[in-house]
């Protein structure tokens, strides 16, 4: 371990020696107060954040929440939740999944943005802004972050209902199709049975027809011997 890993580890356990339960406390209430689908809220980092960043960050407030080191009794659901949230935003396609939806939060706003700034007559904005450096120095206010977040949670929330939509029309459809196929398995079953039952009195009923037709016969009922014949047929 380097000379740089050594101090931050020494500091970390300084910071966590001084951090009283009642702090403990309050982040374990701060992280299952985060939006759900936001994995860096949970963490307490920026867009931008690297994913060295995002380990360190986790290293600091899951010992921060540690069931073994916090009271609190919802410590292991916060705990829980912030292994997630890394394991998230180290996943290239989870992360790169919720960072196009922060890309897509941006256009919307600096789209809503240039509307506004069409509006505005001072000569001074609006060279700034053909240059980018006023945008620049907007994006990077918290007024602009803080608007950046909420409309990240929108879209999060849009996608999110959406698939689960979609899966519920997919479980469905899933669901119809069972029942189609329980409902024709069950047509075959009886099929098969009525044929067995048939099969199985076969005997039975030519035998009764012999019987009914021989007597008609004595009777000069010539007729019956096509029946008794068909019967013998099938």
């Amino acid at each position: 371990m380097g000379s740089s890993e050594a101090d931050d580890d020494q500091l970390l356990k300084s910071f966590l020696a001084e951090v009283s339960e009642a702090e403990r406390d309050n982040e374990v209430l701060r992280i299952l107060g985060c939006f759900k689908l936001n994995p860096f809220e949970h963490l307490k980092l920026s867009f931008d954040s690297s994913p060295d960043e995002v380990k360190k960050q986790y290293r600091k407030l899951s010992l921060l929440v540690h069931p073994d080191k916090c009271k609190h009794p919802q410590a292991q659901e916060a705990f829980a939740a912030l292994a997630k949230a890394q394991q998230l935003l180290l996943d290239p396609q989870e992360r790169g999944y919720i960072l196009d939806q922060v890309t897509a939060a941006k256009e919307e706003l600096r789209a809503k943005r240039k509307k506004e700034l069409k509006k505005d007559s001072a000569s001074k904005i609006k060279s700034l802004v053909d240059e980018g450096k006023y945008e620049e120095q907007h994006e990077r206010s918290d007024e602009f972050q803080q608007q950046l977040i909420i409309k990240v949670r929108e879209i999060l929330t849009d996608k999110e209902w959406r698939r689960r939509k979609m899966q519920m029309r997919i479980s469905e459809e899933e669901g119809r199709l069972k029942k189609d196929e329980e409902e024709t398995k069950e047509m075959w079953k009886r099929k098969r049975e009525h044929e067995e039952k048939w099969e199985e009195t076969r005997d039975q009923r030519v035998g009764w027809c012999t019987e009914k037709c021989m007597k008609r016969l004595e009777m000069g009922e010539s007729q019956c011997i096509i029946v008794v014949m068909g019967y013998f047929a099938w």
